[in-house]
């Protein structure tokens, strides 16, 4: 297919109410982000290393750039959806950002986001970070409920809200550009903890005449119940007060441990994604009062 030729897109913004804009990358994530703001009406201008995956693009009335420094040039607002922090230097290595408002969407740490602002202002640009928590096929379906948290200059999160909007919610988590990712990875990071606790739970029941499909209502209804604690949680660490509210206190937690370590042992159920956290839980009744609640081991992980 032949490229269609890249304008600037900036200069003929006033022919479109909608904010013209450039991507970079178009893995599965990009693409979905691409076809989101096409759906929206955005003038979209695109790059990827690999051409071909812009020809499907191109048929919607994206403008498919042939270098990275073409499509970087075509508009003011740059959005990076690239494989990682690595590639992102790839990408843009040598390029003029001047004037550009860079709004970066890819995995990466806090440190990683924040050395990136402090990078794109070296050259001229502002910055946002992002960190989106959804999976592709929910881009664009707002019923899904996506949203990508963004960090950086509020002025310039505002200025663009509208069209990082299109594709999935917003939500800005404040100033500083490490924010986006904090958040991102604290989600994530709690996430695979879930995935842990599931994945054990059903390797004891595995052996035996239990189907998994009739325990995943119960562990799915269970799990979310025990979400309700997370309010509490918080409330205690802002108030420095463990002992407010608890129902079940950390002595009688510990002492329980063995029933479920035992349990494991029967069922021929390697203990090892439950151990490192009783650890932690012994730990914590070393050091703190046994009429608290887990909250403490928050502290103990800290280093």
């Amino acid at each position: 297919m032949t490229n269609k030729p890249v304008e600037n897109a900036s200069e003929n913004a006033s022919e479109s109410p909608l904010t013209p804009l450039t991507l970079l990358g178009l893995g599965a994530m990009g693409t979905a982000l691409a076809e989101a703001w096409l759906t929206a009406g955005h003038p979209l201008t695109v790059w990827n290393r690999t051409a071909a995956r812009a020809d499907a693009l191109a048929v919607r009335g994206a403008a498919v750039a042939p270098t990275v420094a073409e499509a970087v040039a075509a508009n003011r607002l740059i959005v990076v959806c690239l494989l990682d922090d690595a590639s992102v230097d790839d990408a843009l290595a040598g390029l003029d950002l001047t004037g550009k408002d860079l709004v970066n969407v890819v995995t990466s740490t806090p440190g990683q986001a924040r050395a990136r602002a402090a990078w794109a202002a070296r050259r001229g640009a502002r910055y946002l970070d992002g960190g989106i928590m959804a999976v592709p096929p929910m881009i664009g379906v707002p019923a899904a409920g996506p949203y990508v948290f963004y960090s950086g200059p509020s002025e310039l999160f505002e200025e663009h809200r509208a069209v990082l909007a299109a594709p999935a919610g917003t939500r800005y988590v404040g100033e500083d550009a490490g924010y986006a990712a904090l958040h991102d990875v604290a989600l994530l990071s709690a996430m695979y903890g879930m995935f842990a606790g599931v994945a054990h739970a059903f390797a004891l029941v595995r052996g035996e005449a239990v189907a998994p499909g009739d325990l995943a209502p119960m562990l799915s209804d269970y799990v979310t119940a025990m979400t309700r604690s997370i309010a509490g949680t918080a409330e205690q660490l802002e108030s420095g007060d463990y002992t407010k509210g608890v129902v079940s206190n950390l002595a009688m937690q510990v002492a329980g441990k063995g029933t479920l370590l035992r349990t494991a042992e029967e069922q021929g159920v390697s203990a090892e994604l439950l151990e490192p956290y009783f650890r932690l839980m012994e730990r914590r009744l070393e050091v703190g009062s046994g009429e608290e609640d887990l909250t403490g081991v928050v502290d103990l992980l800290r280093r």
